[in-house]
């Protein structure tokens, strides 16, 4: 087995391709949980039962405070384009928190047989993940 030592133009070509991978999946992810988080808050609850059956099961409250913090998780997954020394720090923090949200959502309709949601669910776990592991790793 041989090791392959990368030329230093080699390496900042791999870093500028996994940056731009990341910032991409941070784009998606927060778009999603913007959209989501409005809907949340505007949209009537009858309307929000009729999409998902969870919010029938919650307090209306609850429901929106929820849409009140996907948003906020969603722009701060976008903190490091204002300041990259203090907003990667909370873009780890955001990750971790919509890592929870996915994971206790992914149960939440995995449970009541929501097939759509909990695919939806374990697709952005999936972009969550590698962005909350790569990045916390920058961060040290």
């Amino acid at each position: 087995m041989t090791s392959q030592t990368l030329t230093p133009a080699r390496a900042r070509l791999n870093a500028s391709y996994r940056n731009l991978t990341l910032w991409t999946l941070q784009g998606w992810i927060a778009m999603f949980f913007i959209a989501a988080g409005y809907a949340k808050l505007t949209e009537p609850l009858d309307n929000l039962i009729d999409l998902m059956r969870w919010p029938a099961l919650a307090p209306e409250n609850f429901v929106r405070g929820l849409g009140v913090a996907e948003i906020v998780l969603a722009l701060l997954m976008l903190a490091p384009v204002v300041s990259w020394k203090h907003g990667r720090p909370l873009l780890v923090v955001a990750a971790s928190g919509l890592l929870l949200l996915q994971t206790a959502m992914l149960a939440i309709h995995a449970t009541g047989l929501d097939v759509g949601p909990a695919i939806t669910n374990a697709v952005l776990i999936a972009m969550t993940a590698p962005v909350l592991w790569l990045r916390s790793r920058e961060a040290r």
